[in-house]
């Protein structure tokens, strides 16, 4: 099995975290009601890049800065898609 693509939702933003079979990039896409939507490229081999990911969607899924434990749940999400 293979996930190829997750749906995260926040207090008022929402996220899709996807990766193409093969690509080294995981695209994180963070969506805003009244703003454009950012996409990121995360390195799926980098544990420092999935991590810095995983702090900047619970910061702005949360809507606060999180303990390590409140971005740790991020984190393994993107570790899904990392290799």
């Amino acid at each position: 099995m293979r996930i190829t693509r997750i749906d995260l939702t926040g207090n008022n933003h929402h996220a899709t975290v996807a990766r193409q079979t093969g690509g080294e990039f995981i695209e994180v896409t963070i969506i805003y009601p009244d703003q454009p939507r950012r996409i990121h490229q995360v390195q799926a081999d980098c544990q420092e890049d999935l991590w810095s990911m995983a702090e900047c969607l619970q910061f702005h899924l949360d809507g606060c800065r999180g303990t390590n434990s409140m971005i740790h749940e991020y984190y393994d999400e993107l570790r899904r898609f990392a290799d």
